[in-house]
């Protein structure tokens, strides 16, 4: 179980870290579809671009790291916890891993009043280790896709606890026993085309990655669903 796989990493791994020119510049959802939203709770801005090994061609979208720092002077040597909500393409695939940090996480790795000297270092040896996300007591949400249609149904499932990544996820139609299994798009977008005749409200039905554990958000996009809405479920891993 990916959970026992946590239990038993001891020591963190070392790899080398990169920070975008400012914060504001970080705090995109970018290729995972999150959107402007990671500058909000839960995410507070905590976040990360990784390369394909981290991002995983969008399959590692969501996953959760523990991250520290201790070899510049200006590290505290605590960890935080960042969330993959990007994708760092071409050099940073020159290294097994690589993630690239927005500013806030970055500064929360100094020390009192370090934050900015450890942004203008740019490029840091930093720790890492796979952890389960936890979001306290936050559901998770569907973010329809603005081009979603009655025939054509995509949208991005956040704040997702445990695994935090996506292995397979159907759609279940009130009005048909058949399910309606989802492909990805990108990112953490997944889309379902609806055939004539099959409408809402629909449940969801999502397979994390690795644990392989199985959680069902029902009823929560809503008959009249609108494209660019946000729909909260009532459920979590």
């Amino acid at each position: 179980m990916l959970e026992e796989n946590y239990r038993n990493i001891i020591e963190f791994d070392d790899f080398m870290s990169t920070t975008g020119d400012s914060e504001k510049e970080a705090l995109i959802g970018g290729a995972c579809g999150f959107g402007g939203e990671v500058a909000n709770p839960p995410y507070y801005g905590l976040v990360s671009a990784g390369n394909n090994n981290l991002f995983k061609s969008g399959k590692g979208c969501g996953s959760c790291y523990k991250v520290k720092c201790s070899q510049n002077a200006a590290c505290s040597g605590y960890p935080i916890t960042v969330t993959i909500a990007d994708e760092c393409p071409g050099a940073c695939n020159s290294e097994a891993i690589h993630f690239d940090l927005s500013g806030k996480a970055m500064s929360y790795l100094a020390k009192p009043g370090q934050g900015n000297a450890l942004l203008s270092a740019g490029r840091i040896n930093i720790e890492y280790q796979r952890v389960p996300c936890y979001y306290n007591s936050t559901n998770i949400v569907f973010k329809i896709d603005p081009g979603s249609n009655p025939y054509y149904l995509a949208f991005v499932a956040e704040y997702i606890n445990g695994d935090g990544e996506i292995g397979s996820m159907q759609l279940l139609p009130s009005n048909s026993k058949q399910p309606l299994f989802m492909k990805q798009v990108f990112g953490e977008t997944w889309k379902a085309d609806i055939p004539i005749g099959i409408k809402g409200p629909y449940s969801v039905r999502i397979t994390s990655l690795e644990s392989r554990k199985v959680v069902t958000a029902y009823n929560s996009i809503p008959a009249n669903w609108l494209p660019g809405k946000y729909y909260i479920s009532n459920v979590n891993f």
